[in-house]
């Protein structure tokens, strides 16, 4: 069975299970308001996970302060967790990234980290939950 069918919802069933603003951010592609969400300036210990289907995405540890008012991480937990596609709305092109399972929308990633990945995925915080119990 492919793994994404698991996650395969209405519009309804996704509004039931989301808030107003995680609907929007992963179904939608919307951008949540710079420094708004939860996580932004979050700094405990443990494994940010998709908020539609609780896939670990990223451990705290690869998180660092960009200034940009969103969280910012310098690699996924696994390269097979995430998936990345050319985006080209509002006349630019950037590269999306959204859960391999469930196909949530949860940024976009850009080359210019100041990690030795010099990678800076830019999550939304509304795309996310946070587990402090998962191991790193």
């Amino acid at each position: 069975m492919d793994p994404k069918d698991t996650c395969k919802k209405s519009a309804q069933e996704w509004r039931q299970q989301l808030s107003d603003i995680a609907y929007k951010v992963t179904r939608q592609a919307a951008t949540e308001p710079a420094f708004s969400g939860a996580y932004w300036d979050h700094w405990q210990a443990g494994v940010y996970q998709c908020v539609c289907c609780g896939t670990p995405l990223f451990e705290s540890t690869a998180k660092f302060d960009a200034a940009c008012g969103w969280p910012s991480f310098d690699r996924p937990v696994a390269s097979e967790t995430i998936e990345e596609k050319t985006d080209h709305s509002h006349q630019m092109t950037r590269v999306e990234v959204r859960c391999q399972k469930c196909a949530a929308h949860l940024g976009h990633v850009f080359t210019d980290g100041p990690t030795q990945t010099g990678q800076r995925y830019c999550i939304n915080s509304a795309a996310l939950q946070f587990d402090p119990n998962k191991p790193e």
